[in-house]
């Protein structure tokens, strides 16, 4: 009997040493909780501050048409830059070249020439 308690004895004071240098599972998977949520964190605000920029473009964009559209009612002519973008398109010149030329997107020369066109305006 007394050779079954001391084995028992010396087998918990090894196993209770043993878990002083076993890794705990529980404090990694909070460590690993954490660095996800921190990334989420992180996602979710370069994805608000996309949306941001997204929107102040949108919105300079509307007021840039609003712009214009007022422009054109109170002269009862186009800005220069337009009238120039939609001379060179009669020339024959691609948006590409257009749009190098006059210091605009290449997107923002088809939208003109696609509403130049849709509005039937020829200058």
């Amino acid at each position: 009997m007394v050779y079954v308690l001391i084995t028992l004895s010396s087998v918990s004071i090894v196993l209770y040493i043993l878990s002083f240098f076993m890794n705990n599972r529980m404090k990694e998977l909070e460590e690993q909780l954490e660095q996800v949520s921190m990334e989420m964190m992180q996602s979710n605000y370069q994805t608000s501050q996309k949306l941001k920029v997204l929107e102040e473009e949108l919105l300079a964009e509307d007021l840039t048409g609003e712009i214009l559209k007022n422009q054109e009612k109170t002269t009862g002519q186009q800005p220069p830059l337009i009238e120039n973008v939609f001379a060179m398109y009669q020339r024959g010149y691609k948006a590409h070249y257009i749009a190098k030329h006059t210091n605009l997107d290449v997107h923002d020369v088809q939208s003109l020439i696609q509403q130049w066109q849709s509005e039937g305006v020829h200058s």
